[in-house]
């Protein structure tokens, strides 16, 4: 590349960082930076709501689970008492 060439594109590329700074801080890229941050926050909320009944839903499952597992054990427990007795008997 030429000497001209690198300068056209140093120059250039610093009025268009200028010109990008200045669009930036515009009153209208300051709106648009607010609508974006609010649309994020209400997709945040959005995703929180999700979390929370997914959460709910997985203590309910592992309460259930766990109240199974009793009964299941309590279960064997009086079949294996039962078969015990029934040892002495014979």
């Amino acid at each position: 590349m030429s000497v001209y060439t690198k300068l056209a594109c140093f120059v250039g590329g610093t009025l268009f960082g200028s010109f990008g700074v200045k669009l930036l801080s515009s009153r209208d890229a300051k709106k648009a930076y607010i609508h974006a941050t609010a649309a994020g926050l209400r997709v945040k909320d959005s995703v929180m709501g999700t979390v929370t009944s997914v959460q709910e839903n997985a203590a309910d499952i592992l309460a259930s689970a766990k109240e199974l597992n009793e009964d299941r054990a309590a279960q064997e427990a009086e079949k294996a008492a039962a078969a015990h007795l029934e040892n002495e008997e014979a």
